[in-house]
């Protein structure tokens, strides 16, 4: 079997697991085929390489699956890392990979019982979801995040490193559910800190629109390392 030239990654834009993968491979330079997927129309071969059916999917070119986001930024930076993403100034990877989890896990099943209440209460013929209380808890968590960023500009340090960048696609979508709202709670750092990561010239670059990926097309060659965007 001939060996592909690049690694497949299934992904879907607005996905925020998908945008950490992709923001770790333009860090990283680590180029793949891109297949964008419409979500309501999974392609068969996606679901062939991982049951699992959430993106992103990254599959290596020896076939190796890797279906889960934090894995393909560990595997992008393992391969390369010359901002040192994966050496933080402060604290260690311990520290970090505990901030991430608080991310991940109760921050997330509050931001989705935030931004989904309305829909499931309306499912439910109920109103047993308060999407206040668990706007308010998110927000709680996020308060840490303040207080790291009285110190330094990013998380860990004067520099970007893996805590910010699998972070921040959540914050963001916790931010999109009332933008007006997050503008105005008392926390000026974290809002700086998002807005300087989301107009970044990184996270522009994984945020690139395409057309949805149709079995037996090309996929599109992800990121662009051409000279004019290094």
């Amino acid at each position: 079997m001939t060996e592909r030239k690049l690694p497949i990654l299934y992904s879907f834009r607005r996905c925020p697991y998908a945008m950490r993968a992709r923001m770790a491979l333009v860090l990283s330079q680590q180029q793949c085929e891109l297949r964008e997927v419409v979500l309501r129309n999974k392609p068969a071969e996606m679901l062939a390489a991982s049951p699992k059916a959430t993106v992103p999917v990254l599959i290596d070119t020896d076939g190796v699956v890797h279906d889960e986001s934090f894995d393909i930024m560990l595997w992008a930076f393992a391969r390369n890392d010359p901002h040192e993403i994966l050496s933080p100034q402060l604290s260690d990877r311990g520290q970090i990979q505990l901030l991430i989890a608080s991310i991940e896990g109760p921050f997330k099943k509050h931001l989705d019982r935030y931004k989904y209440a309305p829909r499931d209460n309306k499912e439910n013929n109920a109103d047993g979801i308060d999407p206040v209380a668990h706007r308010d808890a998110a927000m709680d968590i996020l308060s840490e995040f303040e207080t790291r960023l009285a110190q330094h500009t990013f998380l860990f340090g004067e520099k970007l490193s893996l805590a910010d960048i699998a972070t921040a696609p959540f914050v963001r979508q916790f931010r999109n559910t009332d933008a007006d709202w997050f503008a105005a709670q008392p926390y000026p750092r974290l809002q700086q800190w998002l807005t300087h990561i989301l107009d970044g010239a990184v996270f522009q670059a994984c945020m690139e629109k395409y057309a949805p990926w149709q079995s037996g097309e090309a996929g599109i060659t992800f990121p662009d390392i051409s000279p004019a965007n290094r």
